[in-house]
């Protein structure tokens, strides 16, 4: 059984509140310089989650992500005939 997850990017004031924003799902990244977070929610909870971290007063803005949204599966992704003759040569 597989949950659906989706990243949340959180823009926040302070790096002491990182904590607080652990609570709210799996921290992946957090940036000290551009103060922003990154973490993985599952999808169902998305909305709740979202508007509860809007609330706290140190957060500037939330982000989802787009990553589940972006196809990723490529059809006749066949490169040239010159660029693969280059690469066999070692060029």
């Amino acid at each position: 059984m597989k949950t659906n997850r989706q990243g949340i990017i959180v823009w926040f004031q302070h790096m002491k509140n990182l904590k607080q924003i652990k609570r709210y799902g799996n921290l992946i990244y957090a940036s000290k310089r551009l103060k922003y977070a990154v973490i993985y929610a599952n999808q169902s909870d998305l909305e709740s989650i979202e508007n509860k971290l809007n609330r706290l007063p140190f957060v500037s803005r939330v982000e989802k992500s787009y990553k589940p949204y972006i196809r990723t599966d490529f059809e006749n992704a066949v490169p040239d005939k010159a660029k693969q003759y280059d690469y066999k040569m070692g060029i």
